[in-house]
């Protein structure tokens, strides 16, 4: 599983214009599932996103997560971080998971960070999206449950 987690100050979903996911202060989540990923993988995305240090407090950087900050979570499928763009000008998709199963490592996702006492937003898997958002920094973080990078 792979994320890109940018620190926002705020950010909408929307499909067909009317808007299904919103957060103020928080993280935007964007979600791949990889066709080799199980629950192991949920889970360890799930804890670096619920306590990766990324808030100011005090003048000091990065030093509180997005819980300690009362701030929300809003997860965005996207199946598109799996693309592999080494060769030709085309992405391959070959390491993205099938629909089936990246819906429900997806939901189980949305689930393990709901545990972990998060304020969660969501998009509509499988839907063609517009995500806003007003960066915050910028700050922006890669995750790869396989440890890629």
């Amino acid at each position: 599983m792979r994320a890109v987690i940018q620190r926002v100050k705020s950010a909408v979903v929307t499909v067909n214009d009317e808007v299904v996911g919103r957060i103020g202060p928080g993280l935007l989540v964007l979600a791949g599932v990889g066709k080799d990923d199980g629950q192991s993988d949920v889970d360890y995305i799930a804890q670096k996103i619920a306590t990766l240090r990324l808030f100011s407090h005090n003048g000091r950087l990065l030093d509180l997560n997005v819980g300690e900050i009362g701030g929300g979570v809003l997860v965005v499928s996207q199946f598109t971080i799996f693309g592999d763009c080494r060769k030709g000008r085309r992405p391959s998709f070959d390491q993205a998971a099938p629909p089936e199963l990246a819906e429900s490592l997806y939901e189980a996702l949305v689930a393990a960070l709901q545990k972990h006492g998060l304020p969660v937003e969501t998009g509509v898997f499988r839907a063609m999206m517009e995500v806003s958002l007003v960066n915050d920094g910028p700050v922006t973080v890669l995750l790869d449950s396989r440890k890629v990078f």
